[in-house]
């Protein structure tokens, strides 16, 4: 069995970047369908309907003190899933940013000590 004793000393950012872009938007992708079927399936069960109607009945006032609340927009398709979107597309440009400065102090670091040692092995 051969071995090859190799060292990581540098990754290029703009790789790490791109690669770490496409994983983000793939789990984002993976993310806004998961919320998509779960809130479909808690529509499905009248779950939203008795979450409204008992908020509807804590807030009522009896004597004509209501607060201006509507709790039916609250879990609206749009609104859950707008807020899905706009968490995705966050999490895309924060994982992508932080990949991209990971790259970059793991080069500098590895400046420093010389990176990773990595020891492969060929399989028979």
């Amino acid at each position: 069995m051969r071995k090859a004793h190799l060292t990581v000393s540098r990754v290029e950012p703009w790789s790490v970047m791109k690669f770490s872009f496409v994983i983000s938007l793939v789990c984002f992708i993976i993310l806004f369908v998961a919320v998509a079927v779960i809130y479909f399936v808690l529509s499905m069960l009248g779950v939203f309907d008795a979450v409204t109607e008992l908020i509807t009945s804590l807030t009522d006032g009896g004597e004509g003190d209501e607060l201006a609340l509507n709790p039916a927009s609250w879990f609206s398709p749009a609104r859950v899933l707008g807020y899905t979107g706009l968490f995705g597309a966050l999490n895309i440009m924060v994982i992508t940013a932080l990949a991209f400065v990971g790259a970059i102090l793991y080069n500098l670091a590895s400046d420093l000590v010389g990176g990773i040692d990595v020891t492969l092995s060929e399989s028979e």
